[in-house]
């Protein structure tokens, strides 16, 4: 088989018929072109969303869940119940939230190779006063360096500094409570905690994830400023928040690490399912609707290469009776709808790039997320290579029924014929 030849013979059928080429190369760049810029922006779209969340959720959590009492009564048959007066649906005890010996607990963590880092918590439900004004909410004790560190708690505060938490009696209250309670940076805020105690704190910035049902209710202080308003000792932490070197393995070390310590554990995945759902349908909808263009644009050019064969009955006729095999002819229309898939392939991951360049450049500005500045664009370079590959495998099925139609032609019916 001359490749060369049968090379040259394809690129001259196309030339002959230049206007449906063009229109088939142009249906299958215009078809990867939005396979590209769909699939770039909605996987940028999940990245944001998926950020919000996961930014501030760490790879494992530990921490004391209220259960109901693992010991309860054993389940009777009737006639023994009827005769005998037993206890029942026995209560939870009140062990607190607090996370017993969690010092040592910090300093086994950090020396766990697969751990990058410990971020200690305390978290309360409190009620928050200002004036007439009382709203339920909740605070997070965190350690002001070890949050930053972890988690760029900074890059949600609006209005104030995360250092300044680091003085006594300070909060960083969340945007949506602001408003309610018509606060702003500098002025105090009275809180109550579930035991009673009534603290005074000077507000000093204001925080928004962009999450409404977190910046309404959640504001933020510093672990000893926690600890010293919930009257307890510097010991005492509720979350122990863990980053992972892989995240991968955060499902396995929560369950590790929850029978190791005696306390209970939860990974992001199991936090945030409804999240990771939600991304995969979207991902789910961008591959379904790129790939329906690209065969939709496969129909056309096995349309023009069927029209094409039809044309070229005598021009098939003449290369089989010059020694042309039946396969011969077959990968010249095959060829043929490989050049048109490469050349509008690549035209099409060009346009889709420029696309979604331009996209993200667009802004996008609201306030609900002061981070986001222009509209999201995941660049990820296989969404090309899977672009392009279906492209060709996509013009070549397409070009593969038309192509074992020429090879079947019998060029002695044609010449009968003509």
């Amino acid at each position: 088989m001359n490749y060369r030849l049968i090379l040259n013979i394809a690129v001259h059928l196309l030339r002959a018929r230049l206007k449906q080429t063009v229109v088939a190369a142009v249906g299958v760049t215009f078809g990867i072109a939005m396979f590209i810029t769909l699939l770039g922006f909605m996987n940028g779209l999940n990245d944001l969303l998926d950020g919000l969340m996961l930014n501030r959720t760490p790879h494992v959590r530990l921490y004391n869940e209220i259960k109901p009492a693992e010991n309860q009564p054993v389940n009777l048959s009737d006639d023994y119940k009827n005769a005998t007066n037993f206890i029942t649906s026995i209560k939870p005890k009140d062990r607190g939230k607090a996370i017993y010996n969690s010092k040592t607990i910090i300093r086994i963590l950090k020396e766990d190779k697969r751990v990058v880092d410990v971020a200690p918590k305390v978290t309360t439900p409190v009620f928050f006063n200002s004036g007439t004004i009382e709203i339920s909410g909740i605070i997070n004790g965190i350690s002001v360096a070890a949050e930053e560190e972890l988690f760029k708690f900074s890059d949600y505060v609006t209005e104030g500094n995360i250092a300044d938490l680091e003085q006594n009696n300070s909060i960083i209250i969340g945007s949506g409570l602001a408003k309610k309670m018509m606060l702003a940076k500098g002025d105090i805020i009275k809180v109550t905690t579930p035991k009673g105690n009534l603290a005074s704190l000077k507000i000093v910035g204001i925080s928004q994830i962009g999450i409404a049902e977190i910046d309404d209710v959640m504001s933020t202080t510093s672990l000893s400023t926690a600890q010293k308003f919930l009257g307890e000792p510097t010991n005492y932490i509720t979350d122990i928040q863990l980053k992972l070197h892989d995240i991968n393995l955060a499902p396995q070390l929560a369950k590790e690490f929850g029978t190791k310590f005696g306390i209970d554990a939860i990974d992001y995945q199991t936090a945030n399912s409804q999240f990771e759902t939600g991304s995969n349908v979207r991902s789910i909808i961008s591959y379904s609707v790129g790939i329906v263009l690209l065969i939709v644009a496969g129909f056309g050019i096995y349309n023009i290469l069927n029209m094409m064969i039809y044309e070229k009955m005598d021009s098939i006729a003449i290369l089989k009776a010059t020694g042309f095999s039946g396969n011969d002819v077959k990968w010249i229309f095959i060829t043929l709808s490989l050049i048109i898939g490469l050349a509008g392939g690549f035209l099409g991951l060009i346009f889709g790039f420029a696309f979604s360049s331009i996209i993200d450049t667009i802004p996008f500005e609201t306030s609900s997320l002061p981070t986001i500045k222009t509209y999201p664009i995941n660049y990820n370079p296989m969404y090309y290579v899977i672009g392009i590959t279906f492209a060709l495998f996509t013009t070549a099925v397409a070009g593969l029924l038309p192509a074992l139609k020429a090879s079947k032609i019998d060029p002695v019916e044609i010449i009968r014929g003509k």
